[in-house]
């Protein structure tokens, strides 16, 4: 029995390695747009899950996660920027202000399946215009939902967090490995 990622993120590996080097990566092919939920949390949970069973359906001999992040503005989910003026709207929507990041996780083992939404707060400093005009015009952007990443430039904005620091990078790490034992 191996271990799956059902995620590309470049984050996700790096976090997932945390938990074991011994996993390989799988992404599915389910069409986001698609999946609604009546809070941004629960969409976060409902996308995982979506994720993880379309892995594991042809992998059913093997333990499969699948993991999706929401940035949440009071309500109105925040995903990845679909172009400059989009992470631009979102960056100046976050500066100064409070949101939280909900990330799902669903783990499968093709007889089970069992899922969790962390949540954390997240609260930044005012950007000053000029930053978010450079930030814009990077790659970091534009695969994170948010269109930041906690780990790169936006670490200059933080002002505070409540929660998991792993769970605003897309895979709440101790909460993962500890579903992850059960299975």
């Amino acid at each position: 029995m191996g271990i799956i990622l059902a995620s590309s993120s470049p984050r996700r590996r790096e976090l997932m390695a945390l938990i074991t080097p011994d996993y390989t990566v799988r992404t599915s092919d389910v069409d986001e747009r698609a999946i609604r939920a009546e809070t941004p949390a629960l969409l976060a949970q409902k996308l995982a899950v979506a994720k993880c069973r379309a892995v594991a359906e042809s992998c059913p001999e093997d333990v499969v996660i699948g993991c999706d992040t929401v940035v949440d503005v009071k309500g109105e989910v925040f995903g990845k920027p679909h172009s400059p003026a989009d992470a631009k709207r979102m960056l100046r929507a976050l500066s100064g202000a409070t949101h939280e990041v909900h990330t799902g996780v669903c783990i499968s083992d093709g007889e089970r399946t069992e899922s969790f939404v962390d949540t954390c707060r997240v609260k930044f400093f005012s950007i000053p215009e000029a930053e978010i005009e450079r930030y814009a015009a990077t790659e970091e952007p534009y695969d994170k939902a948010g269109a930041y990443a906690i780990q790169g430039r936006a670490a200059l904005w933080l002002d505070a967090i409540e929660g998991d620091y792993y769970t605003i990078m897309g895979l709440p790490v101790s909460r993962t490995i500890r579903l992850l034992q059960q299975f």
